[in-house]
């Protein structure tokens, strides 16, 4: 059994568990469709629930380490994230 103590916690597991539900679902889609047309666009719609779901689940390990981290231990993380965005713009 699953003991869980912090909602943050709990909050980033159920949208990774959310999100997992719907990529599953997307390729049993793709399954059944049985087109490469129709996979193509479940697909392209699974790029934007991607980084819908890592935004806002790094929002909450951020929310949830503003009281417990320094300033100056929060800007190595919010770069790294920064830098993400940047390297994901590129391509």
């Amino acid at each position: 059994m699953f003991f869980v103590f912090e909602k943050i916690v709990f909050g980033m597991a159920a949208l990774r568990l959310v999100s997992s539900l719907i990529e599953f679902t997307a390729a049993l889609l793709m399954l059944r469709f049985n087109s490469v047309e129709t996979a193509f666009k479940i697909n392209a719609l699974l790029a934007v629930v991607g980084p819908m779901v890592m935004i806002t689940v790094t929002s909450l390990g951020l929310v949830g380490l503003a009281g417990k981290a320094s300033p100056q231990g929060l800007i190595p993380i919010v770069v790294g994230i920064a830098l993400i965005f940047y390297g994901i713009h590129k391509l």
